[in-house]
């Protein structure tokens, strides 16, 4: 059995306060911009990295995240807008037991979705690639880095680029092909451990990273049917 460490960072208490307090403080908050790798935080005290944000076939306003950032129902914030208040809730929640992931479903007239935040842009969707070719994931924690896919592992695509607690849920792309979903870093393979964590993304010595790809992902959530089904990047 693959023992995988999932990138969850533990946010401070402030998190759960700031949620808590801005039930009442809609009218004047300011919009949140978001899109893929955007820090996003729950009111359970985790920290993840947004996989992309956009709408299903019934016009909500959707993101998608790594399962076990948070469950269902758990209300989140914008990590860099705070004083936008709650800016939706998580909708559906796999907790990281199934393909490990979570749909947000977000409030419009609190989040400004784009398609670009630094220097990854998701305009469209694609095929995981295989094995010897480049795969680019940005996270909340790490920025944005690249790494060569080694090839699958448990039903995940395993890879070379940085991956730090926090990056759960980022997006993984081909150019500004969306292609997958940042899960996290491998830790071992049954009784062989080899933990040696990222410390910058400019330093490529560091244990593997895994994404799901995001086709297979989606599959999911419309055999689900609800919100996020249809889903369809800005």
């Amino acid at each position: 059995m693959t023992t995988k460490l999932r990138s969850l960072a533990a946010a401070t208490a402030a998190v759960a306060s700031v949620i808590a307090g801005a039930a009442g403080t809609a009218s004047a908050a300011p919009s949140a911009v978001l899109g893929g790798s955007s820090g996003i935080a729950f009111e359970n005290n985790s920290v993840c990295s947004l996989t992309a944000i956009g709408h299903d076939n019934a016009g909500r306003l959707v993101g998608i995240t790594a399962g076990h950032c948070a469950p269902t129902g758990a209300r989140l914030i914008a990590e860099h807008t705070p004083d936008a208040g709650v800016i939706g809730k998580v909708a559906f929640s796999d907790d990281g037991k199934g393909l490990d992931y979570a749909v947000l479903e977000l409030n419009p007239e609190r989040v400004t979705p784009v398609r670009s935040i630094g220097p990854t842009t998701i305009a469209g969707l694609g095929d995981a690639p295989g094995p010897g070719a480049t795969v680019c994931s940005s996270g909340r924690s790490s920025g944005s880095d690249c790494g060569v896919v080694w090839g699958e592992l448990d039903g995940t695509t395993i890879n070379q680029y940085c991956s730090k607690p926090g990056d759960s849920g980022g997006p993984v792309v081909v150019g500004d092909r969306l292609v997958g979903m940042n899960q996290g870093r491998l830790t071992g393979i049954g009784p062989v451990g080899f933990d040696v964590p990222c410390t910058t993304a400019a330093n490529p010595l560091h244990s593997p990273a895994f994404f799901q790809p995001i086709l297979v992902i989606l599959a999911a959530i419309n055999a689900q049917g609800g919100v996020g089904a249809g889903f369809q990047p800005i």
